[in-house]
């Protein structure tokens, strides 16, 4: 005991001297040179930091002021993530065609784009305009503040010391011609490019696409086509749905009540893809005196996105908002390119962008903006917005005048309560899609869903809809408002940074509740015990049916907060307790369904007679999990997907939606409904030809191989309801699910016990590093199968004494 005890003293004492001899190794913040104000050469000035490196590669970042520790966030996200990190640029960039080819298509992270050119006509479009750079000019709070400015200075410095000072060895970019340093504007158009994704971004298609008719009268004239109301509703509503998102996330927030220590509880358990460039990263950052907070970045940001402090923790759930409206253009019928406002005839903006192509001539569009924003032909293939000689759709997003989000992070990591977290959220504004949740030391909770929404009341909605805006907007949050009108304009809040937003206080809120939950849907159930009412259409709706997923949490934090004395340990046991709603709902009627089918027999979609007997004693042992190792899940999912997709929820349930029993309806499997046999009989058909027995552990066909090793996978999809969302394709040729698509990623188990360090556990179920080389690739993936997590090492002593410490100075060389 005396050995062991001696040997983490003089780790300490050994760590501590690298520590001092490094922090004196850095230089002091007046010492350091400026970029170029317009920001377009390599960010530059002798920067440095010290990284200390614990368990599983996570890097706590050291520096004196915000350049610094923006310098060691470049610098460690480009040693782990080099490759991911510079495909992105190249998007930003718009030279995807260049380097990949035209037809090729982006891996989705940074806008909902089909194909590079598109990806390159609109992202080149952005540059050559100069909006990210009039963004950055701004002054604060409408525009970025000086310490995040100085944040990004530093990024962009140490990733390009890293790429100069390093060989690159991860093979999907090794030796690649398109690796370059970046500059403070390509930070900042990375950051631009996240507060679209919700508007632009999933209109780039429609906005690179559009081009106008010939006059009336020429040999391209259109007539004027009417979208049918009620399919156009249905298109959005199913195009702002975010069950549909790749994204999601759940959140909780336990109050002091309900807890062992009377302090606060938070779980963070965001939805986000395992490939690509929208992975989250994991780090502490820490500037002595000013900032100290640990969580996950997505990778190019900044700063830390969701984490923790010493005493407040928060996570993000993808909002239901509709963060983006469309104008309704009455055009000049000599002009396609010209619109009326009050009778008055406005010429559109071209922007006309020439993108250089791989092994061809460059090619050059035009695209068209207005007052409004750009002129868009589509929101997705189901909702065409056609342009005629009579009229156009514009589309008004708010996000791409916001540039705060980094600022918003930051003042996030240095709030001291959820107060403090309302207050940074009121006086940033920067975030573009997503709600907060949060706890605090002091036994505090919060939910809010304070993001950047245009402000479109119910009153203007009603009085300037167009008619298709009036069957629109009801049905998805998406005003289609009447472009011709002047007093058709969003105005502005008092308390609202940028002209045409909501103010933060029209924010739906709740503040300490014994618990506060997301999972996707909207505020509405926050609290099933006190539901929030009374906000605009646009930020969601209220009285519907909420998804399983909501469901199913609700249930169970509820139960959680009503039995009390709840730990950190009871947010590990829920994170991967791996219920699945559906089959509490549902397997023992389908079981029941499967015993009373005549003969045992059901015909499949293709006409052929399927004996389905042995599946009805699988579907009534199932335990309604998703674990691993549980028996009759993986039949279940592929039943309950196919039912689900064939039959409409009035006719897959006796008990019918009630708004006053919202968590426990719709209910009672309807056992007679025409798609049970058939669903039960492709299913089996669809497994025995695979050779997957019906009542195979759902861990030997949902897995990811890393390293050569098949890593079981527990968790289920969103039409189960599982809390661990786990989204896999379907590939029966590879055993089932063989690799994950989206899921759990940077979850986060936080609380406090008194002491002068938050109790934290945490897990980054895809690992550090994307480069297959690397140790930190898949040892958290392993942790993630095993359903074991990552004690957060925050304060000086855990840092210190963590046995896998490794303290670096980097620095630039000049």
């Amino acid at each position: 005991m005396h050995r062991r005890t001696r040997s983490t003293l003089r780790r300490v004492a050994l760590a501590g001297a690298l520590l001092l001899a490094a922090t004196a190794a850095v230089p002091p913040a007046h010492a350091q040179a400026r970029a170029a104000p317009d920001g377009r050469t390599p960010a530059g000035g002798g920067l440095s930091a010290v990284i200390r490196y614990t368990e599983n590669g996570i890097p706590h970042i050291l520096g004196r002021d915000y350049a610094q520790v923006g310098f060691g966030t470049g610098w460690a996200q480009a040693a782990d993530q080099v490759c991911v990190l510079a495909d992105g640029f190249v998007t930003v960039s718009g030279e995807r065609s260049r380097w990949f080819g035209q037809d090729a298509s982006t891996d989705g992270s940074l806008s909902s784009v089909t194909r590079n050119l598109s990806s390159d006509l609109y992202f080149r479009g952005v540059r050559e305009s100069g909006t990210v750079e009039g963004l950055l000019a701004a002054p604060a709070p409408a525009g970025p503040s000086k310490d995040l400015k100085e944040l990004m200075r530093g990024w962009a410095a140490g990733y390009n010391a890293w790429l100069a000072q390093n060989k690159v060895t991860d093979p999907a970019c090794k030796g690649a011609a398109w690796l370059r340093p970046v500059t403070t504007v390509d930070v900042a158009a990375r950051g631009f490019a996240i507060a679209v994704l919700g508007g632009q971004g999933r209109g780039i298609d429609g906005i690179t696409g559009a081009q106008p008719p010939a006059p009336a009268g020429g040999a391209r004239a259109t007539a004027p086509l009417e979208a049918d109301p009620a399919a156009a509703a249905q298109a959005a509503r199913e195009f702002f749905d975010t069950s549909r998102y790749d994204m999601g996330s759940n959140a909780v927030a336990f109050a002091g009540s309900t807890t062992a220590s009377g302090r606060g509880l938070l779980l963070g358990n965001p939805h986000y893809p395992w490939q690509g460039g929208r992975r989250f990263w994991q780090s502490q950052q820490t500037i002595p005196g000013e900032l100290n907070v640990s969580g996950g970045s997505l990778l190019g940001m900044p700063a830390v996105s969701i984490g923790f402090n010493e005493k407040v923790a928060w996570s993000h759930t993808v909002a239901t908002g509709t963060p983006v409206n469309l104008h309704e253009l009455a055009l000049d019928p000599a002009d396609p390119t010209a619109y009326l406002v009050d009778g008055v005839p406005q010429k559109m903006t071209r922007r006309t962008v020439t993108v250089p192509v791989a092994g061809g001539d460059p090619v050059t569009r035009t695209q068209w903006w207005t007052r409004y924003g750009p002129v868009v032909t589509n929101l997705g293939a189901g909702l065409p917005l056609p342009w005629t000689t009579r009229s156009a759709y514009a589309l008004n997003d708010p996000n791409a005048s916001n540039l705060r989000g980094s600022d918003t992070a930051l003042a996030l990591g240095k709030a001291r309560s959820v107060a403090g977290i309302q207050d940074a959220l009121a006086r940033t504004q920067g975030l573009p899609w997503v709600n907060t949740v949060a706890a605090d030391s002091a036994g505090g909770t919060l939910f809010t869903q304070t993001q950047v929404l245009p402000r479109i009341t119910d009153e203007l909605a009603a009085r300037c809809s167009t008619p298709l805006g009036r069957a629109v907007y009801p049905a998805s949050g998406l005003a289609v408002l009447d472009g011709a009108r002047g007093d058709c304009a969003l105005g502005s809040d008092a308390d609202a940074v940028q002209p045409g937003v909501f103010g933060p206080g029209k924010a739906p809120t709740l503040r300490d509740a014994p618990y506060a939950e997301n999972s996707n849907d909207s505020a509405w159930l926050a609290n099933a015990d006190r539901p929030l009412t009374g906000y605009e259409r646009v930020w969601g709706n209220v009285a519907t049916p909420r998804s399983l997923r909501t469901r199913g949490a609700v249930e169970d934090v509820s139960a959680m907060a009503a039995k009390g004395r709840l730990t950190v340990a009871d947010l590990q046991k829920l994170q991967f307790a791996n219920r699945a709603p559906a089959g509490d709902l549902a397997a023992a009627d389908a079981a029941r369904a499967c015993s009373a089918l005549p003969g045992g027999t059901a015909t499949a979609a293709d006409g052929s007679v399927v004996d389905v007997s042995a599946a009805c004693a699988v579907l009534a042992r199932w335990d309604r999990t998703t674990d691993a190792s549980s028996r009759g899940a993986l039949l279940f999912d592929r039943f309950w997907r196919r039912l689900t997709a064939s039959t409409p929820a009035a006719d897959l349930w006796l008990v019918p939606f009630s708004a006053a029993d919202p968590v426990r309806t719709p209910r009672t499997l309807n056992r007679e409904a025409q798609g049970i046999g058939r669903a039960l009989a492709d299913t089996v058909a669809e497994l025995r030809a695979a050779g997957i027995a019906l009542d195979a552990p759902l861990g030997e066909h949902q897995f990811v191989v890393r390293g050569g090793r098949k890593l079981p996978v527990g968790g289920g999809t969103e039409a189960l309801g599982v809390w661990n969302k786990v989204e896999a394709r379907w590939n029966a040729a590879a055993g089932g699910y063989p690799d994950v698509a989206n899921g759990s990623s940077h979850i986060q188990a936080v609380g406090w016990d008194g002491s002068s360090c938050p109790v934290a556990r945490t897990l980054l179920t895809y690992g550090q590093s994307s480069d297959p080389g690397s140790p930190y690739s898949a040892d958290q993936t392993r942790l993630f199968s095993e359903e074991r997590w990552v004690r957060a090492r925050f304060c000086e002593w855990d840092i210190l004494t963590s046995p896998q410490l490794k303290v670096v100075l980097v620095r630039e060389r000049r």
